[in-house]
């Protein structure tokens, strides 16, 4: 339990563990029972919500980072140096110097809370649907720090996602959506193991995803018009000419 006290108003902000469940209800359920405790500790204390937004909820907040939420992750990954010419049409120290001018510098100036990343929300967006997540929580968890390193012409490249909300048990999960439970099979996420073991294998695969997106995004603009020719070449096709029969 972390407390502040802002004037007359006292905020307390509770961590439970929740298993393989992402855990919105059931956090909010333990703090409704927990209430009546809360209001005898004083007779001054009165009740005046049951969220009082330091948990933090949807929303890009520092404290997440600071206090924890959700599943703390970290991807990455060392490339050797010919394999991002060859695959990513880039190197090491291109990578390495736009991730710190864009995505620490950048977002920097932008003022960005507690993140430097160029498109988190994107991946994450993705698999939230697929998983049977509650995609709204992508506030949060596309707040996050890309790193990238020239070690001697290879590329260390990681993403750090500090509060990522997802589950494997709840609501939108255990058969509701067939397409959801086959996504959690098919990514090995309904095996029998220790409880929160699955959940935590959702949210390593969550962060790779992350990783291969953000990684790809990097490459292709240390190259001048790479992303919007492959945006045209993807978006485009198959499109008929303008003035073309139909």
């Amino acid at each position: 339990m972390h407390p502040e006290i802002v004037g007359d108003l006292l905020f307390l902000r509770f961590a439970f563990t929740t298993g393989d469940a992402s855990g919105h209800n059931m956090v909010t359920q333990a703090a409704d029972k927990l209430l009546p405790a809360i209001l005898a500790w004083e007779p001054g204390l009165r009740y005046v919500s049951v969220s009082g937004n330091f948990c933090t909820d949807k929303k890009a907040t520092a404290v997440n980072g600071l206090r924890g939420r959700g599943r703390n992750t970290v991807a990455e990954i060392v490339i050797p140096g010919e394999v991002v010419e060859k695959r990513l049409r880039s190197s090491a120290a291109r990578i390495a110097e736009l991730n710190v001018a864009k995505n620490l510098v950048g977002s920097t100036i932008a003022g960005a809370i507690r993140s430097a990343n160029a498109h988190y929300a994107n991946m994450l967006l993705g698999f939230y649907l697929a998983t049977g997540q509650d995609a709204a929580n992508i506030v949060e968890g596309s707040q996050g720090i890309t790193s990238a390193e020239d070690r001697d012409g290879d590329l260390y490249f990681a993403t750090s996602l500090p509060h990522l909300i997802v589950g494997t048990v709840g609501n939108g999960k255990g058969g509701d959506l067939p397409v959801v439970e086959d996504a959690l099979a098919r990514l090995g996420c309904r095996e029998d193991r220790e409880p929160g073991a699955n959940a935590r294998r959702l949210a390593a695969l969550c962060a790779a995803t992350v990783l291969c997106g953000e990684l790809s995004l990097l490459a292709a603009q240390t190259n001048p018009g790479e992303l919007m020719a492959a945006h045209v070449a993807m978006e485009r096709r198959g499109a008929k000419p303008a003035g073309g029969a139909a």
